[in-house]
């Protein structure tokens, strides 16, 4: 584990796509932290006060820059006819979205967070001491 932690935020628009309807901006704020190496989150405002949050691989939104990418409740790729944009579906029991993105802007985060953990070191930032006594917490808190 490393004692450094860097957190990478960027904000960027989104495009909500619904068939039949107009197209509906969203805010989204793109966060990544070196205690959580693996994984970006992306903040979606829905223009309530809350947010919807959601977190998948790191890994999984580079490969989408370049082609089609996930198999489960996160798919990325660019988009056909403009591979200048990025189309990001999202899966969940309660509903499904489809959104586009700048590919540029979602390229820059992406390479900020590969510049502040590099690929293939993620392992050697994780803390498994404070992981693992974080499930023994939760474990005695069940009991």
């Amino acid at each position: 584990m490393r004692d450094e932690h860097t957190i990478i935020c960027s904000p960027a628009m989104f495009e909500l796509i619904a068939p039949d309807a107009p197209v509906v901006p969203v805010k989204v704020e793109l966060s990544y932290s070196s205690r959580d190496p693996y994984a970006v989150q992306a903040s979606f405002r829905t223009g309530h006060s809350s947010a919807v949050d959601w977190v998948f691989a790191r890994d999984l939104l580079a490969d989408g820059l370049l082609g089609p990418a996930g198999s489960g409740d996160v798919r990325v790729q660019p988009m056909p006819h403009d591979p200048g944009r990025i189309e990001l579906e999202l899966t969940s029991p309660s509903g499904h979205a489809v959104f586009t993105t700048c590919a540029a802007t979602l390229a820059d985060f992406l390479d900020r967070t590969f510049e502040a953990v590099p690929p293939n070191t993620e392992y050697s930032w994780l803390d498994f001491d404070d992981a693992l006594s974080d499930l023994l917490d939760n474990d005695r808190a069940r009991d």
